[in-house]
This record gives C-alpha cells, structure tokens and sequence, in this order.
C-alpha cells in the first residue's frame, strides 16, 4: 500500500507521527489480548474464532510496520531500498489478508445463522484451516506488485528521502492505474460486497427469529460494516482522487494537489486505526469472548493461588522442620 507519508510542516509531522505511534500501542496490546483468548481456549473452536485468529496476526503484523512510518513522516526515509521493499511487502500482503478473513467471517456467520446444520459445521470447522492457508498465500502473492516501492529523493527537497512506488516498466501512469485498481477491487470493494450481502441476508434471518440475543447479533453485525466503511472507504475515494490526477485524467490547481496530500495523511490514519477496532468489535463486544476471557482469567487466578499456597505449605514444612532438627 501506497504510504502517503510526504514532507509536511514539522507540527503536521509531529502530530502525524503520534497518531501512528498511538494506533501502534492500541493495536498491538489488542490484537495480542484476542491471539491469546482464543489460542488457549480449551473448547473446539468455530470456523468464525479460526478466521479471527489469524485476523488479529494480520493486524498484528500489519501494526509492527507503523513505527518505520512514523520515523518516516517524521525524518525522511531511513532504511534503505531493501527495508522499503519488505515493509510495504509485509504491510501490503497482512493489508489483503485481513480484508479477506474480514469477508470469511461474514461468510461464515452468515452459513450459521441461514445454513445452519450440524454436518454443515462439521465440514466448516475441517475446511477451516486450509482456508485460512489459501488467504495467507493469496494475500502474500497479490502483494507481490509492493517489491516495485523505491527509495528516491523527494523533489524540491534534495536531503528527503521518501519509499514510494517506481514503475520502470513501460508507462508509469498505467502501470499505477492498474495496480491501485486492482488493489481498490480486491482490498475494497469486492470483500465490501461480500460482507454486505452476507450480512444483509443474515440481519433478514434474524429478524424472523425470536430471542433478545438476535438484537446483540444485529448491532455487532451493523457496527462492523459501518467501521469497515469509516475506516476504509475515505482512504479508497481519497486514493482514487489522487491515481486520477497523476494520470491527468483530472487537472487541478496547485492548492487542491496540498489538500489532496493533507487528506492522504488523514485517511491513511483512519485506515490503520481500523487494526485497532477490529479486537473490539470482534471480541470485546461479543458475549462469546468476554466469557471465555473471564473463564481464562479465572483460571490463571486460581493457578496462581494453587502455586502460591504449595509455596505457602511447603514454606510452612521446611520451617517446622528445621524448628524439630533445633529442638
């Protein structure tokens, strides 16, 4: 993914780089929390909990990038040809699997509620885990295009460095076009589809259904398209606005190309601060998995009191002991 990081004012800079080191200590800290819950869950998990998983390590890796990014808008690019390479490799590759399993839980959730059977879950839960390889080696292949970014000199500003996408094969312009198109298809659009339809045709399920948990289901499902939309749709539109005008498809004055710059900015923060809702929305607002954190945590109070009392007794032994050996 194109990262809109150009040379700003040094406050925009500032203010910049605090807003990706703190989407960074928000997503990290989550992510790893639902990794946990669920990896050291003792019940059989869900085709739903197996695509969340993986999710939080798409985010997870995605938000590891983001310090080199706030070093970038603060001091130039840094690190050379081969780490702008793989940074934009591993952020564009977790970018597409994590819109992909985005798209297997609607699925998924969508097979339980209007498909729902038991031979059906059976044959979800095995076909799983070879789904979540598919998505991983889909996501790392559609990122190949990333190894095109390059470090180069940003003009009127000879000491800045910046990584960006260099096309040297045949025209610039429509090699740009055609791979932010196939990046807003396939990392937008298309899981945008997805998602809507499964959901839409889920919340008409559940509508029909009797029980007040059928009403939590409905907001957790509204709340995550909505976030999907806030998050990714600016950035999509905003990118879309600017692949036009570098292809002079769309000529503007000077002024709207500062604006369009500014806006890059924003919207790339909006989308990242998207790793960090995605815990929230997945896990924290589910009932499913505040029980299963309370029950973990339980249990690792419980261990720690076992512990702590065989230390107690044991201490309280060796004492007595050595009082018998005095007497």
């Amino acid at each position: 993914m194109t990262q809109p990081l150009a040379h700003t004012s040094p406050t925009a800079a500032l203010i910049m780089a605090i807003i990706l080191i703190a989407i960074f200590l928000l997503a990290i800290p989550g992510n790893l929390l639902v990794g946990w819950v669920i990896g050291t869950s003792k019940q059989t998990l869900t085709p739903s909990d197996v695509y969340l998983f993986h999710l939080t390590i798409a985010d997870g890796l995605m938000a590891l990038t983001i310090p080199f990014w706030a070093v970038a808008v603060l001091k130039g690019w840094l690190f050379g040809d081969f780490m702008c390479k793989f940074l934009n490799l591993v952020f564009e590759a977790n970018f597409y699997t994590s819109i992909i399993f985005l798209a297997c839980i609607s699925i998924d959730r969508y097979l339980v509620i209007v498909h729902a059977s038991e031979s059906l879950r059976s044959r979800q839960r095995m076909c799983s885990r070879l789904l979540c390889a598919a998505v991983w080696a889909l996501g790392w292949a559609v990122a190949l295009p990333a190894l095109f970014n390059d470090t180069a000199k940003l003009p009127g500003v000879p000491d800045w460095m910046i990584c960006q996408e260099t096309f040297d094969i045949g025209s610039a312009s429509l090699w740009r076009i055609a791979y932010r198109g196939f990046r807003h298809i396939f990392g937008f659009f298309l899981p945008l589809v997805v998602m809507v339809t499964c959901y839409c045709v889920t919340i008409g399920r559940l509508l029909h259904t009797r029980g007040f948990k059928k009403h939590r289901a409905m907001k957790v499902i509204i709340a995550v398209v909505i976030a999907f939309l806030l998050c990714w749709a600016p950035y999509h539109i905003t990118m879309i606005v600017d692949t036009l005008m570098r292809a002079d498809v769309i000529v503007l004055v000077c002024d709207f190309r500062k604006a369009m710059n500014k806006a890059l900015n924003v919207t790339y923060s909006l989308a990242l601060f998207h790793s960090c809702i995605n815990p929230v929305l997945y896990a924290f607002v589910g009932e499913k998995f505040r029980n299963k954190m309370l029950q973990l945590v339980k249990r690792k109070v419980r261990q720690e009191r076992s512990v702590g009392s065989r230390f107690s007794r044991s201490r309280s032994t060796s004492q007595t002991s050595e009082g018998n050996g005095a007497l």
